[in-house]
């Protein structure tokens, strides 16, 4: 096996990042479930990266995805893993989505899924609506 720490082709999936990905599609059927329209998932800019932007009622969502598995929840809930430097990130990071897809007069809100996981299955998802 090559133990070039450059060359990801052999290297072990980062169970963390497969953790959030699992997560972040969980949050997707979750609001696809809950009548919401997904407009974009894992929308990238030079500012940063959102995990979902999801349309209901007129209204324009964007949703950061939170995942914590129960034995680490000792650390804090996912919810509470939102520090305000992501909260200033994910707001900058919406606002060139806004511009970019000509929607600056459309409203919109800020929303978390956080999302706890047990042996990498999802255990329960809590929506927190208009969260910051």
């Amino acid at each position: 096996m090559n133990t070039d720490p450059k060359d990801k082709r052999l290297r072990p999936l980062d169970g963390r990042k497969a953790r959030g990905r699992l997560a972040e599609e969980a949050g997707a059927r979750f609001l696809l479930g809950q009548g919401y329209v997904l407009l974009e998932r894992n929308w990238r800019c030079r500012s940063g990266e959102i995990d979902i932007i999801a349309k209901k009622e007129g209204v324009i969502v964007i949703v950061e995805v939170r995942s914590r598995s129960l034995h680490s929840e000792r650390y804090g809930t996912p919810a509470e893993s939102i520090t305000p430097r992501k909260i200033k990130q994910v707001r900058e990071t919406a606002a060139v989505y806004l511009q970019w897809s000509r929607q600056l007069d459309e409203p919109i809100r800020f929303d978390v899924l956080a999302v706890r996981m047990e042996q990498n299955e999802v255990a329960t998802i809590e929506h927190i609506v208009n969260a910051f």
